[in-house]
């Protein structure tokens, strides 16, 4: 694999590498939203979401456009979500495989005393 592709892995799992990124771009699953949605659905102050919305436009993730006083804000590639939805899946697998160990585990202590 390039180097200037795992370059460009990195940094788009390291924009993704926070949760409020992940909510906004769950958000936008909806449509296009204006900041002031974001800033009220998920209780951010302006600034704050900003530097979220920063890093998701600088990685073109999202991309964004005025609309007289407002900016609105799209994902660039529905893809994305795909790879999130993948992401849950991998989530939900590895959750499930920890609950089998653990009730395994139960029963093992039960069985033992």
């Amino acid at each position: 694999m390039p180097d200037s592709l795992r370059q460009f892995k990195a940094e788009l799992f390291q924009a993704l590498a926070h949760s409020t990124r992940i909510a906004i771009l769950d958000l936008l699953r909806e449509g296009e939203l204006t900041a002031g949605t974001f800033s009220d659905r998920l209780g951010l102050e302006q600034a704050n979401l900003s530097q979220h919305l920063a890093v998701l436009r600088a990685r073109q993730i999202v991309t964004a456009r005025r609309a007289g006083n407002q900016v609105i804000y799209s994902v660039r590639d529905p893809l994305i979500w795909k790879m999130l939805d993948l992401m849950r899946r991998y989530f939900h697998k590895q959750v499930g495989e920890s609950m089998t160990m653990l009730e395994q585990l139960e029963k093992a202590e039960e069985r033992g005393s």
